[in-house]
């Protein structure tokens, strides 16, 4: 390339370059990059302010995380919802360190779990172990809801989700939230996912986590969390004041709100109606599908014991299938033949065996041709002598021969034309000649 040609390419080779710059920039200033003109805009629509409180909500078998924000009624509204890109393990706790098991349950989030220098981008730490996983003995450190799509215990995001979670959460501590709470949940609780999952050995377990999941969805605000005699409580309103909550301890004396308990009882109630329906169905499905099983079983045993029958035939007869017999259609064990009024059913031939029938069948038409060679009393001698002529040789061409049986029959001779009547003149029509 002459040098002339390098420097007309020049520019188009700066403007590159300074677009890599800006994009380098923007990476760089990830922290603090803010959040899109679509969701600011959303967020106004719906009377939420860019540093008004948020929570966040994860289901691991539909494998979404939510973002909700708070209002000016002060109830919770979700603003933003992202498709987990992976997340390790099974539906279920987390228990030991290693076990690569995403955790389940209540986690607050302070400032100082962000964490802008990530080796995944942006990230946060959920703050496994809390006081509820430490009652049990449970550890783990380092489990994240972080960016590079990749996961070891972990909620991993892409890159462009977590940028935007990491702003929301970060606006939010600006605004002045102390922290935000993240329900990590194996799905949604309703009636029907309980069901399908009620044998389960996580199953009280998650029950307990339902508590909590029921009060946001009836209030729309996050519940107040706490740990006591190693359960998780919500919203409950000790009666003496200052009383705490320790996780390995008694639970103080409290109880929820008035209005909250009553519109949880209604809900439950009804709740569990949906449950028992919902369990009847999946046991009526599952009895129909045990059903299915059983009768394959059965078809399929049934066919195993014809394959084994055929094999015993075959190794008795030398490693052969027996011969099945073919009948010709010209044949006198013809099926059509048996189906004829009167007769047997004809008994297939094997081979070398005479056969019977063949043999009656000749006797009956040697002793029909007796029959038919006989003069009848009509017939007269020149007739029968006729009949009785043996056919001349002609060297196995064979000879018409008269029907012995149309001899004595008489034609019908057809009726002579009748001469057509003259026609009378038009004054003779009323005579009588």
């Amino acid at each position: 390339m002459t040098p002339m040609r390098t420097l007309r390419f020049l520019p188009i080779l700066l403007l590159g370059l300074t677009g890599c710059q800006d994009a380098l920039e923007s990476v760089s200033n990830k922290v603090e990059h803010p959040l899109p003109a679509k969701l600011v805009n959303k967020m106004k629509a719906n009377d939420m302010s860019t540093r008004s409180p948020i929570m966040m909500r994860i289901f691991k078998e539909e494998g979404v995380l939510e973002v909700w924000k708070q209002k000016g009624n002060g109830r919770f509204d979700i603003i933003a919802s992202y498709e987990i890109c992976k997340w390790s393990g099974e539906l279920g706790p987390k228990f030991k360190e290693g076990d690569r098991q995403a955790p389940e349950g209540y986690y607050r989030i302070y400032p100082a779990q962000m964490n802008p220098k990530s080796s995944y981008y942006l990230s946060f730490n959920m703050g496994y172990p809390n006081s509820y996983d430490r009652s049990y003995g449970r550890t783990g450190s380092n489990l994240m809801v972080h960016g590079a799509c990749s996961s070891a215990g972990c909620y991993s995001m892409t890159d462009e989700q977590v940028l935007e979670i990491y702003g929301f959460a970060r606006d939010a501590f600006k605004g002045g939230q102390e922290y935000f709470l993240v329900e990590a949940l194996p799905f949604r609780m309703t009636p029907e996912n309980m069901a399908r999952h009620r044998d389960s050995e996580h199953f009280e377990f998650w029950k307990m986590l339902k508590v909590g999941y029921d009060h946001f969805e009836l209030t729309k605000r996050p519940p107040k969390v706490d740990v006591c005699e190693r359960q998780y409580v919500f919203n409950q309103i000790p009666q003496v004041e200052n009383a705490s909550f320790q996780a390995t301890a008694a639970c103080p004396p409290a109880s929820l709100p008035t209005t909250l308990a009553s519109a949880y009882f209604a809900y439950e109630k009804s709740w569990n109606e949906s449950f028992s329906k919902a369990v009847a169905k999946l046991d009526h499905e599952q009895a129909r599908q045990i059903a299915a099983n059983e009768a394959k079983a059965q078809a399929e045993a049934k066919r195993a014991e014809r394959e084994a029958e055929q094999a015993a035939r075959i190794a008795a007869n030398g490693g052969q299938s027996p011969a099945v017999p073919v009948l010709s259609l010209f044949s006198t064990g013809n099926p059509l033949k048996a189906l004829a009024a009167g007769s047997p059913p004809a008994t297939p031939l094997m081979p070398g065996q005479p056969n019977a029938g063949a043999a009656t069948a000749e006797a009956a038409t040697a002793e029909a041709a007796a029959t038919e060679a006989a003069p009848t009393a009509g017939q007269t001698a020149p007739a029968a002598a006729e009949l009785a002529a043996p056919a001349p040789d002609l060297g196995g061409v064979p000879v018409p021969v008269p029907n012995p049986a149309a001899a004595g029959q008489v034609v019908a001779a057809e009726p002579l034309p009748q001469p057509a009547q003259a026609k009378k003149p038009m004054w003779k029509i009323w005579s009588r000649n």
